[in-house]
């Protein structure tokens, strides 16, 4: 199974979940808020916090009628424009909270909606990208994106298995092969019933890509979850405080929420481990307690072994259970003492 390569950190099997806090628009508007954030999800346990980078006309067109207004759902009786003239990053925010998050050793990436926010993420170094679940289907933006020869992790919410591949193959076309697919059910927040974690399962083995999830559920069961059937890569809406509001803060999660789920997605990947048949170490000293072959009355030598001289029991210092059939019309070697595991020395 393939892997990729963020910086530092690889991620795929056999590596550490790649835990990713997503800002949105829990900033509020106000960058020293911003920074706030940064600095608690360092202290949470996150391995990167990621933004979004768009304004309201790169992404929409300031118009007011049917087709704009949102009639349902988290965000209902908003106009797309308004919107996202709320809940914009603004650029020139970018190259500071980029380098306070790099200080507090995280890393930092962006969701770019268009070529232009593309551009100005490559003006300020940034490293690899997010695509959105909702621009999956721009396939002009993703090949823009992937002929940057960055890292790209793709959301996959509301898309077909052929929108998917798509998009796989537009990155592939660009000669960039640094793919990492995230299952998403892109509602907010998600029903949990809508996961369907078993395609992420499906969409590794299809595109040989690491898998994970952009988890808008609310609490932390999705992601653990995940993790535990193979995710290597989680994202969750991280906030300070719910209570102050926000477009994405009814399914954002706080610092305490967020590094509780950290420690158990950590304990999920113990979970998980490798194909492992032998013994683990915590089992060994159990050993001993296995059943074995026992005499269970004094037996001379020369005597038969029946079923009511021998026996199996614990401990497991006799002769294996399944030889007991064998020893069953055999004679005795030697005098044997009740309570004495057997041997083949003792059998003739």
């Amino acid at each position: 199974m393939s892997e990729i390569k963020i910086k530092d950190r690889l991620i795929g099997k056999g590596h550490p979940t790649y835990v990713i806090a997503e800002m949105s628009a829990n900033h509020l508007g106000d960058k020293g808020y911003a920074l706030e954030i940064i600095d608690a999800a360092a202290q949470c346990g996150a391995d990167c916090i990621k933004i979004q980078t768009y304004t309201a006309d790169t992404l929409t067109m300031d118009v007011h009628n049917e087709y704009f207004d949102i009639k349902e759902g988290t965000w209902k009786g908003e106009n797309l424009y308004s919107l996202y003239s709320k809940a914009y990053t603004p650029w020139d925010w970018q190259q500071e909270l980029k380098e306070r998050a790099e200080s507090k050793g995280l890393h930092f990436f962006s969701t770019p909606f268009d070529n232009s926010a593309t551009d100005f993420l490559e003006s300020i170094g940034m490293e690899f990208y997010k695509i959105a679940s909702f621009e999956l289907v721009d396939i002009p933006l993703i090949k823009y994106v992937a002929s940057k020869g960055k890292p790209i992790i793709m959301s996959t919410g509301m898309a077909s298995e052929e929108e998917i591949r798509e998009a796989v193959e537009a990155v592939r076309s660009m000669g960039n092969s640094e793919l990492a697919l995230l299952r998403c059910a892109s509602a907010y927040p998600a029903p949990a019933a809508d996961m369907n974690l078993e395609t992420m399962l499906d969409m590794e083995k299809k595109f040989n890509v690491p898998v994970g999830l952009s988890d808008h559920s609310l609490g932390s069961v999705g992601a653990v979850c995940a993790v535990a059937l193979g995710a290597s890569i989680i994202e969750k809406h991280f906030c300070l405080d719910r209570s102050r509001g926000g477009a994405d803060a009814g399914f954002s999660m706080e610092p305490d929420e967020f590094k509780s789920m950290v420690s158990d997605i950590r304990i999920a990947e113990g979970v998980r481990g490798v194909v492992n048949y032998d013994a683990t170490q915590s089992e060994k000293s159990n050993l001993p307690f296995r059943r074995s072959l026992f005499a269970d009355a004094d037996i001379k030598a020369g005597e038969v072994f029946t079923g009511s001289n021998i026996r199996s029991v614990r401990p497991s210092f006799g002769l294996p259970p399944k030889y007991y059939d064998e020893i069953i019309g055999k004679k005795a070697a030697c005098d044997i003492k009740k309570g004495t595991p057997l041997n083949w020395s003792q059998i003739q």
